[in-house]
This record gives structure tokens, C-alpha cells and sequence, in this order.
């Protein structure tokens, strides 16, 4: 993702250059960091207070998708952008916090999960610096997953996380993104202890509901789909929204495809996901501080 020299220094492990600081937010004092493992604090000025002293129960996953880290950390730091982030994570697995985690990071926009549509003020956002679909979209760095993984399980701790709620943008805002993506490991994570995941159902011949389908079948994966925390409503109609939703889906759950087309491998992942659902993960959660 970085460019020119930037690009050499990350690729040796040997040298480190200096995080490249936004100009614009230089001068501001810094804060201790909530994680042991920040490498920087680059403090953002795009913060607020979370609504009715909300504490975050979620972890919300992004990748930055721009060319370069210098623009990143520009856009999440600097007043006028309305875009920030608790935590970024660059590419040789340093961690910057740009927000401290009491405070609520602008990071989801217009979002949902488990009935809940003030995202921003539930969850801790971590972006994760990687070009995105439009520049051409990498593998992560094995050394930027193992990052985000310690970070993630630090939080867990902290913050009491259950694993259903640690969710990928797309999955929050599924007719807006896509990050972090098809490439995003989230079974890598899941073996490591964060986040929900099931090995995929594999791909076979079969029936499937695409758009245009309608029906008990349709209404039963809408269902579904918002028992598990998706913003969706049951229909019956297998509509725009409901592919948006399914793709959204796919990208997490079941990357090998993703066409939002839910045949049988997607049902079945879905089903066995629901299956291992804790108990209590049916009811949003609204903790107050």
C-alpha cells in the first residue's frame, strides 16, 4: 500500500522510518495509550462523547482503502474529514491509537447490528491499513494480522467482547462497504480466540434464492440473517437489499464466493453459525457506563 521509499523501508525488517505525523494535527498533546501494545499515539480531532455513557461491546473492523499511510492517518486525524478511528494498524504491524477508547470514534457512519444503529458509540473501530478494492487490494501481512489479533485480544479482555460482536464494516453497512474484505482472515483470527467463525459449508450443486426469489424460504434467511445481527427485514422478497446483506455475509463467512447468491453453502455456514450462537447473543446488549 505505501509508496516510494516508504514501501522499501517496510519491506526490511531492519529499518524503520518514523510514522509520517499529519502536519495539521502535529501540535496536539498526546494521551497514554489504552493498549500495551501501541507502538504511536497520533491523537485525531475528530472525536465526541458515546451517547448515555454507552461502554463499547463491539469491535468494528476496517481497512483504510486509500494508496498510502501518510493519507490515512491524514483523513482519520485531521479536523474537517469527520473520519476517525481508536486504532491503526500499518502493514509491519505497528499499532497507532488515534482515539482513546472512552471516546466515540467516527469510524461507522450510518450502521446497524443486533438492532442497535448508533455504532459508533457501542464499538472500538480499528482500521487496518490495506489499499482496498479500488487500488488493488493485497493480502495482509502475516505480521499486521498477528497484530491485530493481539490488539483485538487485549480489548476482548478489557472490554469484555463477546466473539458475535466483533464484525467487519461491511457487515454493519452492507449496502455502503466492503472492508475488510474477501482477503481478511477471519478464520485466522478465530483460531486465536477472536471473533465468531465456523469452517464454510462447502460449495455444491443445489437449489439457491437469488434476487427475484420470493417466499417461506426467502423470509426464513431474512430471519436468520437478523437473528444473527444483520439490518435486515423479513420480506419474503429476496430484494436489493437482501443480496447487499448476503454478499456482506459472504465476505465474512464464506469468502471462496461472493455473488450474493445464497445457495445451499451459504444457508448451511449461516445455520451452523446461529447454532454456535451463545444464548444471549439473540438481545442487543446496552451497557451503560
Amino acid at each position: 500500500m505505501l509508496s516510494g521509499s516508504f514501501v522499501s523501508a517496510y519491506s526490511d525488517p531492519r529499518r524503520r522510518l518514523p510514522l509520517p505525523i499529519p502536519k495539521a494535527i502535529a501540535g496536539m498533546p498526546t494521551f497514554i495509550p489504552d493498549s500495551s501494545v501501541v507502538s504511536d499515539t497520533v491523537p485525531s480531532m475528530n472525536f465526541g462523547d458515546r451517547a448515555k455513557g454507552r461502554q463499547p461491546d463491539m469491535i468494528v473492523l476496517h481497512y483504510t482503502g486509500m494508496p498510502d499511510v501518510e493519507g490515512a492517518l491524514a483523513r482519520l486525524c485531521t479536523s474537517g474529514t469527520d473520519v476517525s478511528a481508536h486504532y491503526v494498524v500499518l502493514e509491519d504491524g505497528r499499532v497507532v491509537q488515534c482515539v482513546q477508547e472512552a471516546k466515540r470514534a467516527w469510524h461507522a457512519g450510518i450502521a446497524s447490528w443486533a438492532g442497535e444503529e448508533d455504532i459508533n458509540s457501542c464499538s472500538i473501530g480499528i482500521e487496518i491499513v490495506n489499499r482496498g478494492h479500488d487500488w488493488g487490494y493485497p493480502d495482509f501481512p502475516l505480521r499486521q494480522i498477528a497484530a491485530v489479533i493481539a490488539l483485538c485480544r487485549g480489548i476482548i479482555l478489557r472490554r469484555d467482547i463477546p466473539p458475535h460482536r466483533i464484525v467487519g464494516h461491511s457487515d454493519v453497512a452492507p449496502a455502503r462497504k466492503k472492508d475488510p474484505g474477501e482477503k481478511f482472515p477471519w478464520h485466522s483470527l478465530a483460531d486465536s480466540g477472536v471473533g465468531h467463525w465456523v469452517r464454510p459449508a462447502p460449495i455444491v450443486p443445489g437449489e439457491m434464492l437469488k434476487t427475484g426469489s420470493e417466499g417461506d424460504d426467502v423470509r426464513a434467511l431474512q430471519q436468520s440473517l437478523a437473528q444473527y445481527g444483520y439490518g435486515i427485514k423479513a420480506s419474503g422478497t429476496f430484494d436489493k437489499t437482501t443480496a447487499e446483506v448476503v454478499t456482506a455475509f459472504q465476505r465474512h463467512f464464506r469468502p471462496e464466493r461472493v455473488d450474493g447468491v445464497a445457495d445451499q453453502s451459504t444457508l448451511k455456514t449461516l445455520q451452523i453459525l446461529l447454532e454456535n450462537m451463545p444464548a444471549e447473543a439473540s438481545a442487543p446488549s446496552r451497557r451503560s457506563g
